[in-house]
């Protein structure tokens, strides 16, 4: 059996990475090369870099940022944003992405998921489809023009699994940098639509949302963005503590395993004996 995954989503507006909230307010964190660099090393098993000023301005993806950001990435990395025709994705790979990301194209270019499948193979294809609840049920939201379609986001999933599409993103508008926990019922919905992988996203506060997804839903990843980028250790923290319940990745030199956490799963301090033993190393005289 697979072992679930543990994805990193880095959304970059004019070529900084931000903490979004709700899709409308945007926080600046940092460049996307050290954001990925720090991410890689403290174990994040993907990354799903979103360009999301791309299509509002009507441009291409961004090689050379996209470039930058892949020297210091040695996970598979999913790059969205701009990407309008086969020639975007080939250039794209060229810069060192291993999948692309479609959620525009996916909406107004269905043909292009099928023309990139058959190119590149499905697997190198994510649709990405943004949810909010209405007063219909869940609908598939453009984040361009800020409205809700009339498509669902779980008949949308199968459409573009249908059309080719590898894997699945959805990510829940409503809870977006809400750290209100991952909607169950908008994930379940898509899970049992499709049979690709989907990675879940939106609403993550920390390894207890994580846990209770990848257990309650047939999710193959949970995603996380903000919760991510303020603290050194969260990648390895989190895992240490779903690797209690969920058969996850931790290749990390730190692996936090045998950590004390607290209710909210932030780590306690250990006692004053052990920490005086992991700052000294004592060398007992050498006897002749």
């Amino acid at each position: 059996m697979l072992k679930k995954r543990i994805v990193a989503s880095l959304v970059v507006k004019e070529g900084v990475v931000v903490q979004s909230i709700g899709f409308d307010k945007y926080l600046p964190v940092g460049k996307p090369a050290i954001a990925v660099e720090f991410l890689t090393t403290w174990g994040i098993d993907e990354i799903v870099l979103l360009d999301i000023s791309a299509s509002r301005m009507r441009r291409g993806p961004d090689y050379e940022m996209i470039r930058n950001a892949a020297k210091k990435c040695f996970v598979p990395l999913t790059v969205g944003g701009g990407i309008t025709e086969v020639g975007h994705i080939q250039d794209l790979m060229h810069c060192g992405s291993d999948k692309v990301s479609l959620n525009q194209s996916a909406i107004y270019q269905p043909g292009l998921i099928t023309e990139a499948a058959e190119i590149f193979g499905n697997q190198c294809v994510v649709v990405s489809i943004d949810a909010v609840q209405t007063d219909k049920g869940y609908r598939v939201y453009d984040y361009i023009s800020k409205t809700p379609l009339e498509i669902s986001p779980a008949d949308m999933a199968k459409k573009t699994e249908d059309l080719g599409a590898g894997e699945i993103f959805i990510n829940s508008v409503d809870r977006d940098g809400s750290y209100r926990g991952y909607d169950m019922e908008l994930i379940k919905s898509v899970c049992e639509k499709v049979s690709v992988p989907v990675i879940a996203c939106g609403g993550a506060k920390n390894a207890g949302d994580m846990i209770k997804i990848l257990k309650d839903t047939n999710i193959s990843a949970a995603c996380a963005g903000n919760f991510f980028h303020f603290t050194e250790h969260s990648v390895n923290t989190s895992k240490a503590n779903i690797i209690k319940q969920v058969d996850v990745r931790l290749e990390t030199f730190a692996d936090y395993t045998d950590t004390d956490f607290d209710q909210d799963l932030r780590i306690r301090k250990k006692s004053d004996k052990v920490l005086e033993e992991m700052l000294y190393i004592r060398i007992e005289k050498e006897v002749i």
